[in-house]
């Protein structure tokens, strides 16, 4: 197997399956980084990188004909807003309905050429509205002067690993397979690992071979038993008395 270059959207802690990755199969070493701009998934056209993790909305998904996209687990929503501010009076889960009428930052206004999520976070703080951010995002960005409450009512949002999907009939990269095993937590030995599963055809192949050797050499020896056995029968025939034989004649 070779290398796999890994980018994940701000959020994803991809640490626990880059120390698997690396633990398993240290002669592959991942390279991996954040990717905060938009577009992740361009990424992988332009060949940058051969998997990403992605963010996108729950219940729909950014698969294309192009592209393969496997969910892996939905976020938490959160509502951040300055320390002191009436969320805190609030408990848990908040509904949203309870703050509709609150003034909320849009993330869209934050390009990352302005600062992105931080920016935002720090124009949160200020009191000047509220924002609302997956609770991993919220973590990433977290500061002393903003506390967050978890978030109900709102549409929540789910992370994903895609890769570019194979040309015509061609399978998928057996090392993305062995990744995206790892991913969803297969064991080292698991048979729906790609190298095991491989390694196990393998094993098979030489075992139906090691099969079909022993069953010629087991019809080989058997048809030399058989042609032996013939010919003891016939020379024990000639070396007897032919019946009705005469006596010489004196």
């Amino acid at each position: 197997m070779t290398g796999l270059k890994i980018a994940y959207v701000p959020g994803v802690t991809p640490g626990k399956w880059l120390t698997r990755w690396n633990e398993r199969y240290p002669q592959n070493p991942l390279q991996a980084l954040r990717y905060d701009g938009e577009g992740i998934l361009q990424r992988l056209g332009a060949g940058d990188s051969d998997l990403v993790f992605v963010r996108f909305a729950t219940g729909t998904s950014p698969k294309t004909p192009t592209i393969h996209v496997i969910p892996l687990y939905d976020e938490t929503q959160v509502v951040c807003g300055a320390k002191d501010s009436d969320i805190e009076l609030y408990d848990e889960p908040l509904p949203y309905s309870a703050i509709e009428s609150e003034n909320f930052l849009d993330l869209a206004d934050y390009p990352e050429s302005v600062g992105g999520t931080a920016m935002a976070m720090e124009v949160c703080s200020s009191g000047a509205a509220l924002l609302v951010l997956p609770l991993s995002v919220a973590r990433l960005h977290s500061r002393k002067d903003v506390v967050h409450k978890e978030l109900s009512e709102v549409p929540s949002t789910s992370i994903g690993i895609a890769w570019l999907a194979p040309e015509g009939d061609d399978p998928t990269n057996p090392v993305f397979e062995e990744f995206i095993g790892v991913v969803r937590g297969r064991g080292e030995n698991s048979s729906r690992q790609a190298s095991v599963a491989q390694r196990q055809q393998e094993q098979a192949v030489e075992a139906r071979k090691k099969r079909q050797i022993s069953q010629s050499e087991a019809a080989k020896n058997l048809k030399k038993a058989e042609a032996k056995k013939k010919a003891g029968a016939r020379g024990g025939t000639r070396r007897g008395a032919k019946p009705g034989a005469k006596g010489r004649k004196r």
